[in-house]
C-alpha cells in the first residue's frame, strides 16, 4: 500500500508522511497519468488511484487505454467507458472474448470503481484502501463524476444549442492580391 507515482514502470515513491508534491520533469506513460500530473507535474497519493482505475478498465475491456477500438469517437478507453456508463450500457465495455462467462454484477462493480478512480479531480477519487474495500464489498457505491481526459460532450454542451450563441458564421475563402504603388 505504498504509493508509486504516475505509472507502474517509472515509479517514484513518496517519502515519509508526504501526500502531495510537484516534479520538475513529468515522465511516464501518458495513458496512465493522472491529469494533474500530466498537465502540471503535481502528484499525490491519488495519482496512483487514477493509474489503477485505467488498469481496471483495461482488464474489463481487454483493450489498452490509448488504442481504443472505437475510432469513430474522439475518446480513449476511459472516455468511452464513461459514455457507456452514463447511458446505462456499461456491460458493452466487456471484452467480447469473455462472452457469457462473466459475473455481470462483479463486472459492473469493477467498471464503476474504475470510473471512481479516474475522476478528473484528485479529491473526488477514493484512496487505494477504499478502492479495495469497494471491490470486495457489495454495498452501494457513490456516483462517479466526469473522468480526466474526457473529450465528449459535457452536460453544459448538451443543454446549449448552436442557436443560443447568436448569429453563426460560415467559412469563406478570400484572396488578396498585393501590388506595389
Amino acid at each position: 500500500m505504498n504509493p508509486k507515482i504516475s505509472d507502474f514502470g517509472l515509479a517514484r515513491t513518496f517519502g515519509g508522511n508526504q501526500i502531495e508534491a510537484n516534479t520538475k520533469k513529468v515522465v511516464g506513460t501518458y495513458g496512465y497519468m493522472a491529469p494533474e500530473y500530466a498537465g502540471g507535474g503535481i502528484f499525490s497519493i491519488k495519482s496512483d488511484v487514477y493509474s489503477f482505475g485505467v488498469l481496471l478498465l483495461e482488464i474489463v475491456c481487454g483493450e489498452k487505454n490509448r488504442t481504443s477500438a472505437h475510432k469513430e469517437q474522439w475518446n480513449n478507453l476511459v472516455g468511452h467507458a464513461w459514455e457507456l456508463h452514463s447511458e446505462g450500457r456499461s456491460l458493452q465495455l466487456v471484452a467480447k472474448c469473455l462472452g457469457e462467462s462473466i459475473n455481470a454484477s462483479q463486472v459492473l462493480r469493477s467498471i464503476h470503481v474504475g470510473l471512481l478512480c479516474v475522476q478528473r479531480h484528485p479529491e473526488d477519487r477514493p484512496t487505494m484502501s477504499n478502492v479495495i474495500m469497494m471491490l470486495e464489498s457489495e454495498g452501494p457505491l457513490p456516483s462517479p463524476s466526469e473522468p480526466g481526459f474526457y473529450v465528449g460532450h459535457t452536460k453544459q454542451d448538451n443543454t446549449q444549442s448552436s442557436s443560443s450563441y447568436g448569429t453563426s458564421s460560415s467559412n469563406v475563402l478570400s484572396i488578396t492580391t498585393l501590388s506595389g504603388r
